[in-house]
């Protein structure tokens, strides 16, 4: 057996490819934005609305399946291939019933709706939306079945081709659906909805086409044989997938509220806040690449029982992470004028958009704090006490804190969308110092003890 690679070099073996692929998604949604954007500040409002409500369902659903990786990550380490392959057919029932709730939820917004207090022209724009967008969580699901296997046993370039594959294909599907073209009828904002149901059907088609031919993915038989639903093998991914679910949807949900309260202030306003959340979203994808690697690496050595490299691994993760995030951070400061700019040709649109990322610097280095913890936490299959942190941090702190210093006069005047963002950088400070104290103490409590010597 050959010693592994260093932790370094095995931490950005696994990790470009991640940040490829996640910067391909998050090109996506910056996509949606510049192009809405350029229709009218009302489409954009609704593309954001509709984006923020898409995702609290799309990324609880996602979460809950990302307990594969882990999964699949200890299997590898410990050299337990086949059982890998097992997993796999498992997890797509998973996906199977979560895209049927999600698809669901989706069609029926109205309970989401109700706390945004649309105006009635962006409410029909988001509605719109949200039907073309319901079409893509199966494909998007599935694909997140093959990404928590591919990732799990440390091959992520597929994913990251899969995904510049779909990056390729939205401008021009974009440009099909919302402008109307080739006999589509012009859908405006809500174009971006539909472009992206195609493209996700298509990508999660390819990539298992690709995993059944690709002989490097044999060993794994995953396409060996049929296995019906097994209550055994899908209680275990869902003890390690539904807290991890609810945490994503704590960090979502906080997210998404955000966007629907800060909706009350004009779709002016909404706009402006739809900017610096694409901009903060789209940097989060180098803390979610280091994050999503670092984990498969603790995964890994847990599973070979080298307790020792998976605390390394996470230590590393979190200094790379938080480094490159305080580089990251200073450019937005200082270009936060231009930036704004960029998407937008609405001055007072861009003014605000400008104070608004000028927090998102700050926010940056926080969120990418407990980025990469909690995935470096689904690496040690902990997810209970991550999930609690986040509730008690993004709930409590920041929604809570955000709609006081926000929309309320309760600690002077109210700041508005500046008061949200504000209040989310405390939540995200108080999560990454919550599970970095629980990594400390999980990973200590796995390590062995110091070999003593008798006199």
């Amino acid at each position: 057996m050959t010693a592994p690679r260093s932790l370094p070099r095995e931490l950005l073996h696994l990790a470009w490819p991640v940040l490829i692929a996640q910067a391909a998604v998050m090109a996506n949604g910056v996509i949606d934005t510049l192009m809405a954007g350029r229709l009218s500040p009302v489409d954009l409002a609704a593309v954001g609305i509709g984006a923020s409500i898409y995702a609290t369902v799309f990324v609880t659903a996602m979460g809950v399946l990302l307990a594969l990786t882990p999964v699949v990550s200890h299997h590898y380490g410990a050299g337990r291939y086949a059982e890998i392959g097992a997993d796999v057919r498992q997890c797509a029932w998973l996906a199977l019933g979560l895209s049927l709730l999600a698809f669901a939820v989706l069609k029926n917004p109205d309970p989401l709706l109700a706390f945004s207090r649309l105006t009635p022209e962006v409410e029909l724009k988001v509605r719109a939306y949200l039907d073309g967008v319901a079409w893509a969580v199966p494909g998007v699901l599935f694909f997140r079945v093959y990404f928590g296997f591919t990732t799990g046993i440390g091959r992520p370039r597929p994913v990251m081709v899969f995904n510049l594959l779909g990056l390729a294909l939205k401008v021009p599907l974009n440009w099909v659906f919302m402008y109307g073209h080739f006999g589509f009828p012009a859908m405006g904002g809500a174009g971006c909805g539909w472009s992206s149901a195609v493209i996700m059907w298509a990508v999660a088609t390819l990539a298992w086409l690709w995993c059944r031919r690709d002989v490097d993915y044999a060993p794994y038989a995953v396409f060996a044989r049929f296995d019906p639903p097994r209550p055994k093998a899908l209680r275990e991914l869902l003890v390690l997938g539904l807290p991890m679910g609810a945490t994503f949807m704590v960090d979502v949900t906080a997210f998404t509220f955000m966007a629907l309260f800060i909706a009350r202030l004009g779709p002016e306003v909404s706009a402006a806040h739809q900017i610096a959340a694409s901009v903060a979203v789209f940097v989060f994808m180098v803390p979610i690449a280091l994050g999503s690697a670092t984990g498969v690496l603790v995964g890994q050595a847990l599973g070979a029982r080298d307790s020792r490299r998976a605390r390394h691994a996470g230590l590393l993760g979190l200094a790379l992470g938080c480094g490159v995030a305080a580089v990251v951070g200073s450019a937005i400061w200082l270009g936060a004028g231009a930036l704004a700019r960029t998407y937008t040709t609405d001055p007072q649109v861009a003014a605000a958009a400008a104070t608004l990322l000028a927090i998102v610097a700050v926010y940056h280095v926080a969120d990418a704090m407990q980025a990469v913890m909690a995935q470096v936490l689904r690496g040690y299959k902990r997810a209970l006490a991550p999930m609690v942190i986040y509730a008690i941090s993004l709930w409590g702190v920041g929604l809570g804190g955000g709609y006081l210093l926000g929309l309320t006069d309760t600690f002077g005047a109210a700041r508005g969308a500046a008061g949200f963002w504000i209040a989310a950088v405390a939540s995200l400070v108080l999560a990454g110092v919550g599970v970095f104290a629980y990594f400390l103490r999980i990973s200590t409590q796995t390590m062995p003890a110091p070999a003593t010597t008798s006199t």
